[in-house]
């Protein structure tokens, strides 16, 4: 027969009265409800709550006489508006009876029937009208709670959240190069632009939703990005794959001030296509030595020795080599790709970043209309953006935008002198 002591019974009344006073608390309820229907917001406030119910528990982290204590954490997963998405949870455990206590900001953020469809409405309308902290406020009170129970600091953190998501300005920041590529989100697709500082700070410029990398999305898009402030007065460096709509929009946007460096791990593989799986390793490995040659004559010696190989095995590889030829060797051709190539020679950079963002959007098995969509997209590329570290070599990005302004300028020079 188990028995339970007068100590124990004493630790699990006082718990008791806590966590009803936790339940108890309406800007506590109201906070939790908010964080369920804000997406915008709710990722970053889910490990927020739990870790101040944590803090509750446990108390100051080296204090004696502590009747409860942090125990690691496990995967978890809540719900926000209707949909579930995966948490690291926060563990903490009775010390003298090493028992797990639940945590109860977790255990009601799992459940997806606390919210109302005409919550989640409301918050839509306020932020599509940019009325932000109107729609920070309609939550609590859809559940019959006073705004003023809610607590002003979290309202004004909120609104300036969804505020920045929908009005970014791009004044600010000195962009030398744009690295631009798309995501599948089952039917549907976003590109997105991730600009990347003088400094070497990566910088997401914002994204769209589409079907396809067609001209006239593409075009609109960084016509967007410009009427947000995107500076065009120096010469810019766009990485991107071999789309031909991205590459029309972008030399029409931007003119003569662009450089495009293609994708060389896109361009080998779209040549590797035409090659029967046996040959492709071996023809890999010459396209990969090819393209790694410091210089832009070695590398293009290099390449046209094997055109001429590839013309006994493929001429159709050899088309698709010769498509884009010297937009994928721009760093080389600029003197900088021994200082930026692991860089700016492929768009790992964008490539990485949507894998992130994959991390915290592929397991969402519906989407309810582009609203849901984008808002997801645009909490989850928030919450990656300060963690993006700076591109490597980031310390030769001024002189790739003074060989950029030179390599311009002779261009200019060269098709005056055919003119005349």
């Amino acid at each position: 027969m188990n028995r339970v002591s007068k100590n124990g019974a004493g630790i699990n009344a006082r718990r008791q009265r806590m966590m009803e006073a936790m339940a108890a608390d309406p800007a506590r309820e109201a906070r939790l409800a908010a964080i369920q229907t804000l997406i915008s917001v709710g990722l970053e406030r889910v490990e927020e709550e739990l870790k101040t119910e944590l803090k509750l528990l446990t108390g100051k982290r080296y204090a004696r006489g502590k009747e409860m204590g942090p125990w690691g954490t496990n995967w978890g997963s809540v719900y926000l508006a209707d949909q579930k998405v995966s948490v690291r949870v926060p563990r903490v455990r009775e010390k003298r009876t090493n028992v797990e206590v639940p945590l109860m900001s977790y255990a009601r953020l799992q459940d997806p029937g606390v919210i109302e469809e005409a919550a989640l409405n409301r918050v839509i309308s306020g932020i599509s009208a940019r009325n932000y902290r109107e729609a920070v406020i309609s939550v609590p009170e859809t559940f019959g709670i006073k705004h003023a129970s809610v607590s002003r600091k979290w309202v004004r953190a909120s609104a300036k959240k969804l505020k920045e998501l929908m009005d970014r300005r791009l004044d600010g920041y000195d962009i030398v190069a744009v690295i631009i590529d798309g995501k599948s989100f089952g039917e549907n697709g976003i590109i997105t632009a991730l600009g990347v500082t003088l400094e070497g700070e990566k910088v997401i410029l914002g994204f769209v939703e589409a079907g396809t990398e067609n001209y006239a999305v593409c075009r609109d898009f960084l016509n967007e990005l410009i009427r947000r402030g995107l500076r065009t007065e120096n010469e810019v460096l766009f990485i991107m794959d071999g789309g031909k709509g991205v590459r029309k929009a972008v030399g029409d946007v931007f003119g003569d001030k662009v450089l495009v460096q293609r994708c060389q791990w896109h361009k080998r593989e779209n040549v590797l296509e035409y090659l029967n799986p046996g040959q492709r390793p071996l023809w890999r490995k010459k396209l990969q030595e090819a393209y790694e040659q410091n210089t832009y004559l070695e590398a293009k010696v290099r390449l046209e020795s094997l055109k001429k190989e590839l013309r006994f095995v493929n001429l159709s590889a050899v088309k698709s080599l010769e498509e884009g030829f010297e937009e994928t060797l721009t760093l080389h051709r600029l003197g900088m790709f021994e200082k930026l190539g692991t860089s700016f020679k492929t768009t790992n950079c964008i490539e990485n970043l949507h894998r992130l963002l994959g991390i915290r959007t592929d397991r969402v098995c519906r989407w309810r209309n582009s609203d849901h969509r984008q808002r997801w997209v645009a909490a989850a590329l928030t919450k990656i953006e300060p963690n993006l570290r700076k591109v490597k070599g980031h310390r030769h990005l001024p002189e790739l935008r003074t060989a950029m302004r030179e390599f311009v300028r002779g261009k200019m020079r060269d098709e005056m002198k055919e003119a005349a």
